[in-house]
């Protein structure tokens, strides 16, 4: 399969994409004090708002989505959803938040039809400490690392879709690393491999994917494995 790659600039990528890097600063800690959905928790931590949650519903839920308004009672608008809503402990990062004290609510909605909305709460300045993990970003913490067993998936920082739903692969200091990168179907069979990447933004066009639906990766540095994690392209058109 042939794999068609151009890079992009770090100015182009904000122009271009409204979603441009998940941040999860959710600290475990944080989890414990916490009453479960519909009850929500937003902090405000280092200026990036986390919405967080513990997920007890015996239930399943199938659409879990973060919402945000200027104004408390109306107006709300979907800001994103999440991979996994079925994972007990999960979390959100706002990074486009137009402003850093907007109301925020969850959208539930369960098998069958039914479903409810979680409370409303404003962001929480929260000056808690957090470590960040190695050379990466400092805006990366422990708590994403989704090679971790007993941590759910998050959408990751290193690959993900842009609106035009092609995949993005922004990696830190490639020209000085050696990243590889692999790229699964949903039945985990190889599609196909990228070694001795030297760009820190690489864009693969979605029809190198064939179809929509998910898929699997995993990113390698200096043959370690850096992250294992998903994501899903969808039809034109459509959005999460």
């Amino acid at each position: 399969m042939r794999v068609y790659l151009s890079p992009i600039s770090f100015i182009n990528m904000i122009k271009q994409f409204s979603i441009f890097i998940f941040s999860f600063l959710i600290m475990q800690s944080s989890f414990a004090q916490q009453k479960p959905l519909p009850s929500i928790s937003v902090k405000n931590i280092n200026n990036k708002i986390i919405i967080s949650w513990i997920n007890e519903f015996t239930k399943p839920i199938t659409t879990l989505n973060i919402q945000r308004s200027f104004d408390s009672l109306r107006n709300y608008k979907t800001a994103g959803s999440v991979l996994s809503p079925q994972n007990k402990e999960n979390g959100y990062a706002d990074v486009t938040a137009p402003y850093n004290k907007m109301y925020y609510r969850v959208f539930i909605a369960f098998e069958g039809g039914s479903y409810v909305y979680s409370n409303i709460m404003r962001p929480i300045k929260d000056t808690s400490k957090s470590t960040t993990l190695g050379n990466q970003s400092p805006f990366l913490t422990n708590i994403i690392d989704s090679t971790t067993a007993n941590i759910p998936n998050y959408p990751s920082s290193f690959i993900f879709t842009a609106k035009d739903n092609n995949v993005v692969i922004h990696l830190t200091n490639a020209s000085t690393k050696k990243y590889t990168v692999k790229f699964f179907n949903e039945a985990d069979k190889l599609l196909f491999e990228l070694k001795k990447i030297k760009e820190d933004f690489l864009i693969i066009e979605k029809v190198n994917f064939v179809k929509t639906g998910w898929y699997h990766f995993e990113i390698y540095e200096n043959g370690e494995l850096l992250e294992k994690n998903k994501f899903q392209i969808l039809r034109d058109g459509k959005k999460l």
